[in-house]
């Protein structure tokens, strides 16, 4: 095993200014920041940009995403990717997070390309859209070779425990020139093993707890959730507890 380096950096995907200021108070280095989690993460609105950057410290990385499934965009959904990112850039965001691909699977390097232009000198992440690349080598060869900072990927796999040993793999190809960026089903229980397991320096983790909000009525026949007996009062909330503890293990502690 490869053993893990000091202050792993944590990322924390959240979808709500709280989550964020929760992630910061646990000790996050950073937060990715979406909408619509349960598609896998979509592009936030301005108005939470924009109040998570004036009220946290640590970087924020943008979701670019105009919407769920696959990365195979329309020419009108590239032109949302480009506004969005000028809007993240004109808001302080710190970094943005985005992947596109070919029919066949490809990285799409031409469009990709276009849009890290548009984005530097914000640092670029490419999302999990590798994960779902036809050859993962090929892809995170045509990611260094644009520049992008780093990648986040579950190895390939449903969660990066189970993709551990391609990432390991991935962390030797990449030999510092792309940052590998573990993430999916990560959490206090497998964190510290994974990093020794593959030798990254960073992770992206969620951490979230239920929280009942203080709605008191509610029509039990009406939910606004995908799930049929979903509860509209309880949400994902980032648990400032969970990324501390997180954070210990990866300290040793």
């Amino acid at each position: 095993m490869v053993k893990p380096p000091d202050r792993v950096l944590i990322e924390a995907c959240v979808d709500s200014v709280p989550s964020a200021l929760a992630a910061e108070t646990g000790g996050a280095g950073r937060v990715e920041l979406c909408d619509n989690l349960i598609e896998g993460g979509t592009t936030p609105s301005a108005g939470t940009i924009a109040e998570c950057r004036a009220r946290l410290r640590i970087a924020v990385f943008v979701m670019i995403r105009p919407r769920g499934g696959d990365f195979l965009y329309s020419d009108v959904e590239y032109d949302v990717m480009r506004r969005d990112i000028a809007h993240a850039r004109t808001l302080g965001a710190d970094g943005v997070v985005l992947g596109l691909l070919e029919a066949d699977g490809r990285v799409d390097v031409e469009r990709t390309r276009a849009l890290v232009q548009a984005a530097r000198p914000l640092s670029v992440t490419f999302h999990r859209a590798f994960d779902v690349a036809r050859d993962p080598e090929a892809a995170l060869d045509s990611l260094v070779g644009l520049g992008i900072d780093r990648v986040l990927t579950s190895g390939q796999a449903p969660t990066a425990p189970e993709g551990a040993v391609l990432i390991a793999h991935l962390v030797r190809r990449a030999a510092g020139r792309i940052g590998i960026l573990p993430g999916c089903g990560i959490d206090e229980t497998n964190v510290r093993e994974l990093v020794a397991q593959t030798g990254a320096r960073e992770v992206h983790v969620r951490g979230t707890s239920p929280v009942r909000t203080r709605m008191a009525h509610r029509n039990p026949r009406v939910s606004f959730r995908a799930a049929v007996d979903g509860d509209d009062s309880v949400l994902g909330i980032t648990d400032a507890e969970r990324i501390r503890a997180m954070a210990r293990r990866l300290d040793g502690a």
